[in-house]
């Protein structure tokens, strides 16, 4: 009796069932689509956060490079190349010169590793060592003589090879100038990171997949192989078996890895003792990779290692997070702030709009629920079948929302609208001279801006949410309009018999 009355009623209201149902179905839908942008912008944040760190890595240990005294000149990159003397051979021979330091930061003691590793709260850390090579390749051309036109004297122009006094003039010489000659030089930049083989889960070179050869075996710590980004390797035609020069060692490309999002760490990746060699810095580090035991005590471990570790800098995900500005950030905060309340609002709004359709669709029903209590129908009766019918209605509603939730969510995640993600670069640059503006940290190298593409997931907790706001709102609509019914007397409905 109760399902064939509550169809039968539902029929007969069709307009009212359908706007209260649209009304929760806003306020649901709505709810959806914020929830899961939001869950979009914290996947984005992580993709920038990931292009910084790598995977596994809740923060990072360094230390701030000091500037350099006035007048110091060691802390300024210098080239050096052999002189050619005029008899020499090869005076016009191509000279190379690389010039290796450590970017970014100064330099740690590799024993920080085991120090940090010690503090309480502490999974495991790793250090590795940025570099920047500095190659300048070219050569030195001499100048060649040209003699100024009628400069020879006599009547008769010196001839190549003659001998004697033929090449004097009038005052005995020979005028003329010097043309052509000079230097030509080219300067190439990249980035070198040297990685802990041993430990492949740390690091920068986690955010990147190998996609051609293989990567670092755990006992190739002091090999010369090497690791390249694949732009790198595109932009300088490199493939697995290739070779690169670097400071005139020679490392065998044994594989080729592509970043999973924003630039990659470094151009090239090298056993970390390599690195050491290169730089001429044996057992020194620029930065220690930490993973926290508890993904929950990172503040606390961060305090741990600055009591603990003097004179250095600890960088949690959670301080990249607050330098993340430009358009991401922008709609992070309107997900979270404006979205919310606008969905709260539109959500309440439909509570209330759903509670008086059914109040008022009770009212319109004095008559019928007159009769059926003069026919015996107990208050309690009447109630049930009024929030039966409101729950019904709710329950259509969120199904309508929900629909409609996702299919905004799919055309968001289907057009992936482009949001840029700027983060401040970190202090501390490397030493004065001209080369300060190319020594940049792994880190530093996302303060470019990036674009992230927008996407809307909607898991299975915002469904679950959207069903219960759908019974939730049936429920409050059912229950007022009960309460209205409830108080009906038989007596009302005799009163309006026409």
């Amino acid at each position: 009796m109760f399902f064939t009355y509550l169809r039968r009623e539902l029929r007969r209201r069709r307009k009212a069932a359908l706007v209260v149902a649209s009304g929760l179905a806003l306020g649901i839908a709505l709810v959806i689509v914020v929830t899961s942008v939001s869950a979009g912008m914290a996947q984005a944040q992580g993709k920038v956060l990931q292009s910084l760190y790598g995977l596994g890595t809740d923060m990072t240990v360094t230390k701030a490079q000091t500037p350099p005294a006035e007048g110091d000149t060691a802390a300024r990159p210098r080239f050096q190349f052999d002189a050619k003397g005029e008899g020499d051979t090869d005076a016009e021979a191509e000279q190379s010169s690389d010039l290796v330091m450590p970017q970014g930061f100064q330099t740690l003691d590799a024993a920080t590793v085991a120090k940090v590793s010690g503090q309480e709260g502490v999974a495991q850390a790793v250090g590795g060592l940025s570099l920047q090579v500095m190659k300048v390749n070219g050569q030195f051309k001499r100048g060649e003589f040209k003699r100024a036109e009628g400069a020879a004297s006599g009547g008769a122009a010196a001839k190549p090879g003659a001998t004697g006094g033929g090449t004097g003039g009038a005052a005995g010489g020979t005028t003329g100038k010097v043309e052509g000659g000079g230097a030509d030089f080219d300067v190439n930049s990249f980035s070198v990171y040297g990685a802990d083989v041993t430990r492949p889960e740390l690091g920068p070179l986690t955010t990147s997949k190998i996609t051609s050869g293989r990567g670092f075996q755990a006992g190739e710590t002091d090999a010369a192989v090497a690791v390249v980004d694949s732009a790198y390797a595109t932009k300088n035609k490199l493939a697995v078996d290739s070779e690169v020069t670097i400071k005139t060692a020679k490392f065998k490309v044994v594989g080729i890895a592509t970043a999973d999002s924003a630039d990659a760490a470094a151009n090239v990746y090298v056993p970390l003792k390599q690195a050491q060699t290169l730089a001429g810095t044996p057992d020194k580090i620029t930065t220690v990779y930490v993973q926290a035991k508890d993904s929950q005590a990172i503040g606390s471990v961060k305090q741990a290692i600055q009591k603990n570790v003097p004179d250095t800098t600890v960088t949690t995900s959670a301080d990249l997070a607050d330098t993340v500005s430009g358009s991401l950030s922008t709609a992070a905060s309107l997900a979270s702030t404006v979205g919310k309340w606008l969905s709260y609002a539109v959500l309440l709004a439909a509570f209330l709009v759903a509670g008086l359709l059914t109040s008022s669709a009770v009212s319109r029903r004095v008559r019928e629920f007159g009769t059926l209590k003069a026919l015996g129908w107990k208050s309690g009766r009447v109630t049930r079948q009024v929030a039966g019918e409101a729950l019904v209605n709710g329950l259509i509603g969120g199904a309508l929302g929900i629909g409609l939730g996702l299919g905004a969510a799919y055309a968001i995640t289907a057009i992936s609208p482009k949001l840029t993600a700027q983060l401040a670069g970190g202090s501390g640059g490397a030493g004065g001279g001209g080369g300060g503006g190319m020594m940049r940290s792994a880190r530093q190298s996302a303060g470019k801006a990036l674009d992230i593409a927008l996407t809307a997931p909607v898991s299975l907790s915002t469904i679950a949410l959207a069903v219960a706001l759908a019974v939730a709102g049936g429920l409050i609509a059912g229950g007022f309009g009960g309460w209205r019914a409830s108080r009906l007397r038989p007596a009302d409905a005799l009163r309006r018999v026409e």
